[in-house]
């Protein structure tokens, strides 16, 4: 089946369109007024005083009261009782009921005593930065605050209670809460908001008032403020988590700060499109599934606290691709567990309690398959340091709570392909065999909010192993503290002088050792589910090999009946003498002979067969940064490379089989691309 010849997602516009509609509602309005205004029929100069004092009367106090909101009132419909974020005062009983049927929910919410148990023997938390951040203090005292007022709410224990009073102060006392990086602001303002409202009845009028004095000049007035436009309208995680997290402080102290609170929720349902906009057409997130986690916990964060403490989402899980991102996000990790993990995504999966309230929201249980495993883990680990970021997550599970289906994805697809502006197709075998083949590939751009120059690249999985790999990202940190500019998105930009982010450490084509065109896009062209397991994708390089090649093209051919996965790659316009680098990154142990290659790890084996135009054997490359101070080494990685020379037609042309199992491929499968 061909594609839809898709070349830059067109999504933008149409959304604002959608977002928008309660800002013509508001200018109905206004208009209303004014036609009674012009209408006024003639009578005396005291009954028109009268009417006007009434109507300017009736606006001021809109204008007041209502924030900017025209004349709807954000707070209108505001719960008056603490507490109003995710729960109320009876969410907790209905957990112990539960959890008398429930074995993981009880397992869940013992854990959380046993952490909040923990905590009471660590000391608050104190002003430190890394670098530019703040944001692991601001992350900490989010995890020790849920886990302690859950735990407060669950057993009445006030030893709970007073530990987070004492966080709560402690942060409340910090000279700011770093607004130059403004992320470390909003989870500091999310961590305090769940903190007064999951405890106000618990913390002393002092507290509550210095807390409440704290969200709203540390955190609410910073982010409303005029010095803090840039992430207002960005079109990434960063507009998710800032609204997020400011969201749940303004409705945390709502009810006493109507103005602040008001004026933020104005601003945060004006602006807060721009980071649902990625997720258009069909869900797939452009920042990687490790951004997916973050932007998407927050945005739903948000969500759920609008619909606890107002009883509106403001439409948002209507935008194009939100719901739809779930299901994406889960079929983007392969039978080992392990996830697709393009852009900048680490190499490893944990407990995401965002897909707990997707699969309550749309009631698909088999959004949870692979958070059986990940839960297990958690309840594992036996300390709070070791649980690190992972102490937030427990409360939200046990709140969202859905038993997790073992190894079963269900109704969820064998084969898929999606749009955006990191287009990907996936194929497995099975949803249930731990042994599936797996494939997942991408095209798309590395002019994306921590994008990779990855287009063509891919993972692989086949009996219980990851054979091809991608790097991952390097910790922030360790570059910025050596001057890297890290986030500048040009092509000569020093980003793509790091390793693990530019085309050289990626399974995809490099020519004449140059980097990919950073503002390129790679549009997946045809996709087929296939029939009979076998499965096809195509993806156009061109624009990522401007002026190297004319035309260039990548398809795979996923055959789940032999196991084997085809990747053709087709050249042309090459310059002669071109030198066009074939590659896959893996993990595993390789001997090479010619023109085969034979992987191993884990007790495990696959076969590699090349077949090129011109003279190519494999070779195997440590995959090693160029020597600097500031790039990450690789010891656990390689690279399987081909190269070729382009002829003085300029055309060139690879195919590779991988193919799980110790028999050797003695032939090539013909690749139908039609």
């Amino acid at each position: 089946m061909k594609g839809k010849g898709i070349q830059r997602p067109a999504v933008r516009k149409r959304q604002n369109l959608e977002l928008d509609k309660s800002d013509s509602v508001h200018k109905k309005s206004a208009l209303k007024v004014d036609v009674v205004l012009c209408n006024v029929p003639k009578k005396s100069s005291l009954d028109l005083i009268l009417m006007m004092k009434l109507l300017f009367g009736m606006t001021t106090a809109l204008l007041v009261t209502v924030a900017g909101f025209g004349a709807e009132n954000p707070l209108a419909t505001l719960q008056p009782q603490h507490p109003r974020l995710l729960a109320d005062k009876s969410t907790w009983t209905q957990l112990q009921t539960r959890a008398q049927t429930e074995p993981q929910l009880a397992a869940v919410l013992s854990k959380i005593q046993d952490n909040a148990e923990a905590l009471l023997k660590e000391k608050p938390a104190y002003y430190e930065k890394a670098g530019k951040r703040l944001l692991s203090v601001s992350r900490s005292a989010r995890g020790r605050l849920m886990t302690l007022a859950f735990a407060y709410r669950l057993t009445g224990n006030p030893a709970f209670a007073t530990r987070a009073e004492q966080e709560m102060l402690a942060v409340a006392a910090f000279p700011d809460w770093n607004p130059s990086h403004f992320l470390d602001t909003a989870e500091m303002t999310a961590a305090l908001g769940f903190g007064y409202d999951w405890l106000y009845d618990a913390l002393s009028p002092v507290s509550r008032e210095i807390i409440r004095r704290a969200i709203v000049e540390k955190g609410l007035s910073v982010g409303i403020g005029k010095d803090n436009k840039g992430w207002k309208q960005w079109e990434h995680n960063w507009n998710q988590v800032c609204y997020g997290g400011l969201t749940v402080g303004a409705l945390s102290v709502a009810d006493e700060e109507p103005e602040v609170a008001g004026e933020l929720l104005r601003q945060a349902r004006q602006d807060i499109g721009h980071g649902l906009k990625p997720y258009a057409p069909d869900g797939i997130y452009p920042e990687g599934p490790g951004y997916w986690g973050y932007g998407t916990s927050y945005q739903v964060l948000m969500i759920a606290a609008l619909e606890s403490a107002l009883g509106t989402d403001w439409n948002l899980t209507q935008s194009p691709g939100f719901l739809a991102s779930a299901a994406v996000r889960v079929m983007e990790n392969g039978p080992t567990g392990l996830p697709f993990n393009f852009s900048d995504c680490g190499t490893k999966y944990g407990l995401e309690p965002t897909l707990f309230w997707f699969a309550r929201r749309l009631n698909e249980p088999e959004l949870l398959c692979f958070q059986t495993e990940a839960l297990r883990a958690t309840l594992s680990k036996r300390s709070v340091n070791e649980m690190k970021n992972q102490l937030s997550a427990l409360p939200l599970v046990a709140l969202w709570w859905q038993q997790p289906p073992v190894g079963n994805g269900g109704s969820l697809p064998l084969a898929w392909s999606g749009r955006g502006e990191n287009p990907v197709a996936i194929f497995r075998s099975s949803w249930t065999d731990t042994n599936a083949l797996y494939l997942a590939l991408k095209g798309g751009t590395a002019a994306v909010n921590h994008g990779h120059m990855d287009a063509g690249s891919f993972v692989l999985d086949a009996d219980g192993v990851r054979w091809a790999i991608d790097l991952g990202l390097q910790e922030y940190e360790t570059l910025e503290s050596k001057g890297i500019a890290l986030f500048q998105r040009t092509q000569e930009s020093p980003r793509w002088q790091v390793f693990r982010l530019n085309n050289r450490a990626h399974s995809t084509l490099t020519i004449d050792g140059q980097l990919h065109r950073m503002k390129g896009f790679a549009p997946i062209t045809k996709f087929s589910p296939g029939t009979n397991g076998v499965g096809l994708a195509e993806v156009d390089l061109s624009e990522i090999f401007a002026d190297q090649a004319t035309k260039v093209t990548r398809t795979f051919r996923f055959d789940a009946a032999r196991r084997s996965v085809v990747i053709e790659d087709v050249l042309s316009g090459l310059k002669p003498g071109a030198d066009v680098r074939w590659a896959m990154v893996t993990p595993a142990k390789v001997r090479v002979k010619g023109d085969t290659a034979t992987l191993r790890q884990a007790g495990r084996t696959l076969q590699a067969k090349l077949v090129a135009s011109e003279k190519a054997e494999f070779r195997v490359i440590p995959a090693d940064p160029p020597r600097d101070n500031f790039n990450a080494a690789n010891p656990d990685a390689r690279i399987l490379v081909a190269n070729a020379k382009a002829p003085a037609l300029g055309e060139l042309k690879f195919t590779v089989i991988l193919q799980p199992g110790t028999n050797a491929i003695t032939s090539l499968p013909v690749l139908d691309t039609h």
